[in-house]
């Protein structure tokens, strides 16, 4: 008995600081050092990522949407269903100038410089001329 005991304690002996150091090391390894992110936190900025990426402002949103009845329609009815939703939703006034700006590219791109300029309406000031001008 005492032999049995004897080499339990020897493997114990051999084994336990091996399980000591390996357990301490995965310990010191999960906790998040310094900005460190383990690996539950990159989950969650992950999945944090993505749902940020499916929500778009609403600025992008109506610009794709005008950009597409653009090419659907004209120019015209694009400018004149911007000025309708700044006038909905006044919180869409200061990107209203980037949009019509993008609108008059676009319209270059589709119907040349000067038709597209023909399509111009006082929507958020000059700024679908202004892209009509740069893009042509």
């Amino acid at each position: 008995m005492t032999h049995t005991a004897r080499r339990i304690g020897r493997s114990l002996a051999l084994v336990l600081p091996v399980v000591l150091v390996l357990s301490g090391t995965l310990a010191v390894s999960a906790v998040p050092w310094a900005g460190q992110a383990s690996g539950t936190q990159l989950a969650a900025s992950a999945a944090d990522v993505s749902v940020r990426a499916r929500t778009r402002p609403p600025q992008d949103v109506l610009r794709d949407q005008l950009l597409t009845e653009l090419q659907e329609t004209d120019p015209g009815t694009a400018l004149t269903h911007l000025q309708r939703e700044v006038e909905n939703r006044p919180s869409l006034a200061e990107h209203c100038m980037s949009i019509a700006r993008s609108l008059g590219r676009a319209a270059v791109r589709q119907y040349g410089p000067s038709r597209a300029q023909s399509f111009s309406r006082p929507v958020c000031d000059t700024s679908y001329a202004t892209g009509v001008m740069r893009a042509g």
